[in-house]
């Protein structure tokens, strides 16, 4: 049996798509209001796939066996790719077609989700969405060029655009507050720069060595003076913004 793709027979115009798209944020954005920010990272659990799961690793086993003995232009590959010394005794070569399978599998898998993305939307999908909305749902904060595409859920719908500080929120990596703001920030106005100035202050370091952390981060440099990179590495994570994000807001406040 060939597989062949799931076909949108329902192909929608590009007013049908953008009037869909905004329906969709709509939704979302009524969901955080409410303060259902988990309605956001639905996930179903794994056991719920459990028996289709073993019945897949199953089939891979008894795949690579066959495989392992018929194909010649498996043969041919693993003969032309031997293993060397004792190694050649411990990978079986079953197993090394498993392996080799796994990772069609992930290729397969990788295609098949982005195809899925499209479904509705066609190939600039992400694109769309991207334009879709110009803040994050979660922070209210502008959207950047950043901006992180997540899947409230896996089912076929396209993904909503996030700040890197939402997606953390999102996916519980950091710690919300009843009125949804992030533990430990000020629900005022810039929260970035109120924790930057704590952080600085904490580690008693120059505005000057940040900069230079932050751009040898941003370009993969060595070239900076003592503890300027750690300093750099340590801001990008607690803030959740990138190198160019955080030294536009150092521009800002002129530092």
């Amino acid at each position: 049996m060939e597989y062949t793709r799931y076909v949108n027979n329902s192909s929608l115009t590009p007013e049908e798509k953008a009037d869909l798209l905004k329906e969709y944020i709509d939704y979302y954005e009524e969901l955080v209001k409410e303060g259902k920010l988990e309605q956001l990272n639905q996930k179903l659990p794994r056991s719920a796939f459990s028996d289709i799961l073993d019945a897949i690793g199953c089939l891979l086993k008894a795949e690579s066996q066959k495989l392992a003995q018929s194909s010649e232009e498996i043969k041919h590959f693993l003969s032309a790719n031997p293993l060397p010394g004792k190694m050649a005794e411990l990978l079986p070569e079953d197993f090394r077609v498993f392996v080799l399978i796994l990772n069609a599998l992930k290729q397969w898998v990788t295609a098949e989700s982005a195809y899925c993305d499209k479904y509705l939307m066609g190939g600039t999908v992400r694109e769309k969405c991207r334009n879709a909305i110009d803040h994050c749902l979660v922070t209210g904060e502008p959207l950047t060029a950043s901006a992180e595409l997540h899947h409230p859920v896996r089912d076929g719908r396209p993904p909503i655009p996030l700040s890197k500080r939402g997606h953390s929120m999102i996916e519980g990596q950091v710690a919300v507050e009843a009125n949804g703001t992030a533990a430990g920030e000020d629900a005022g106005p810039e929260p970035e720069w109120t924790k930057l100035r704590q952080i600085r202050k904490e580690r008693n370091q120059s505005w000057v060595q940040l900069r230079e952390g932050l751009a040898a981060v941003k370009t993969g440099s060595m070239t900076c003076r003592a503890n300027a990179k750690s300093f750099a590495n340590k801001v990008i994570r607690e803030l959740g913004l990138q190198p160019e994000e955080i030294l536009a807001l150092m521009d800002e406040h002129e530092v």
